[in-house]
């Protein structure tokens, strides 16, 4: 209802007022400047010239840091809002309500900007339930019939072929209509990335639903049967977790071995590696932070665990998410807050894939940072 009154710009600026309240509460500066400010510290400390990578651009004038876009490696799309499930930390906000979806026109632009651009050795392909967009399907089948027509042609453009990640939720294994979901992974080699915030069934069916945890083990224990995570073989299984709240990811080798342990000891499945990811704050998890008035804290401990190693690694700087409607953005966080790639200050406008030729036509176009991205830089970040 709230979505339907103000519109998308009006929540996204309420959002951020509510976490620009809260850092200045905290005597916390931009995160331009807060990352400038960390670069002369460390500059004073270690005696080097620069924090972060060398390729960012530092402002002592204006006592900031601009991030710098490197050359495109992986196109990230969002192929549609809407989801079987309803998650309380989803920063899309994707639920069975949502029907927003890419279309064929929109996909086909985005095939032919991958065909573009031989940097790109990742499609990472997500949503909402992305199998549950008809063009999931047509995405992952017509670049591997390309890819196969290039290598029989001998006119390969990437040294290897793409890496085509479906960002799963597991329980999609088991809707009506999936029942070959499996095997069309299995045949093009798609590399199932799929969330698991937890190895106990009462966290995930707290952050996820009741029944989740038990409907996601039967989808990892169908996806080992079919080769997937599964030693000697190509079909990649990597699970993701995500705190439950307020508070940071433990150390990702350690959380690693004790998901591996349980998951094996207990069920005798089998993944290849997991990845821990910050809660970032915006839409759904900062209305769940502003609600219980711990907003504030988060933020704090975000800008306290601020990790320098991190910005290399940002997503913003090798990754083009597109959104549904073929809107481009730095990275999945800014496609949901609406901070299109060439928007004006107010974030009105903007590139969509029909206005390039090749995804690294964007290469010296500003990425726009705002506060939520002390997300990424806190602990091992959300990159």
């Amino acid at each position: 209802q709230k979505m339907e009154k103000i519109g998308t710009i009006g929540m996204t600026k309420e959002e951020r007022t509510r976490r620009r309240r809260a850092l200045d509460s905290l005597g916390v500066p931009s995160f331009h400047k807060f990352l400038y400010q960390q670069q002369m510290q460390q500059q004073q400390e270690e005696e080097q010239q620069q924090a972060g990578s060398s390729d960012d651009e530092f402002n002592s004038e204006k006592g900031t840091v601009t991030l710098m876009r490197k050359q495109a490696e992986v196109l990230q799309i969002n192929v549609g809002l809407y989801c079987n499930q309803a998650c309380v930390h989803c920063h899309v906000e994707s639920s069975p309500l949502r029907s927003e979806m890419m279309n064929e026109d929109v996909a086909a632009q985005c095939i032919k900007l991958l065909e573009s651009t031989p940097s790109i050795h990742t499609l990472d392909i997500t949503g909402g339930a992305p199998e549950l967009n008809n063009n999931f399907r047509f995405i992952v089948s017509m670049v591997r019939d390309m890819e196969d027509k290039r290598k029989a042609d001998g006119k390969e453009i990437r040294q290897k072929p793409l890496d085509i990640i479906d960002r799963c939720n597991l329980t999609v294994l088991q809707e009506p209509g999936q029942e070959d979901l499996i095997e069309f992974l299995v045949k093009h080699k798609v590399h199932i990335v799929a969330s698991l915030p937890c190895y106990s069934a009462d966290n995930v069916d707290t952050q996820r639903g009741n029944g989740v945890f038990d409907r996601s083990m039967s989808g990892l224990l169908a996806l080992n049967e079919a080769g997937y995570g599964q030693p000697n073989t190509d079909l990649k299984l990597d699970l993701v977790y995500n705190p439950l709240g307020a508070f940071l990811p433990p150390p990702q080798k350690n959380l690693e071995s004790k998901y591996k342990e349980v998951l094996k000891d207990n069920f005798d499945i089998e993944f290849n590696s997991l990845f821990t990811m910050t809660n970032m704050p915006v839409k759904r998890f900062t209305d769940f932070l502003y609600r219980r008035n711990e907003l504030k804290d988060y933020m704090d401990l975000l800008v306290r665990n601020f990790n320098s190693d991190t910005m290399d690694s940002l997503m913003c700087k090798n990754t083009i998410s597109v959104g549904y409607d073929g809107r481009i953005f730095d990275c999945d966080f800014n496609q949901q807050l609406g901070y299109t790639i060439g928007a004006n200050d107010e974030f009105v406008g903007g590139k969509t894939v029909f206005d390039i030729n090749s995804l690294n036509d964007l290469q010296f176009d500003t990425i726009k940072n705002d506060n939520h991205c002390f997300g990424c830089t806190a602990g091992m970040g959300s990159s």
